[in-house]
């Protein structure tokens, strides 16, 4: 499933694709326009996106 969300560093949109056969995820990814690491954490229930965040590293 492709996510589309703004990066919290350069604000650019960005999109992902997320795999709902895993539930709940949390994993480090890097914008693919600025190359800073960004947090990603999302869930799915029953094959339904029903939360995502992108957030900024602390202290980067």
């Amino acid at each position: 499933m492709e996510h589309f969300f703004t990066c919290p560093y350069c604000w650019q949109q960005i999109s992902m694709i997320l795999d709902p056969s895993e539930e709940l995820s949390e994993y480090i990814e890097d914008c693919e326009v600025c190359c800073r690491p960004i947090e990603i954490s999302f869930r799915f229930e029953d094959g339904e996106l029903v939360s995502f965040e992108a957030r900024r590293m602390e202290g980067i």
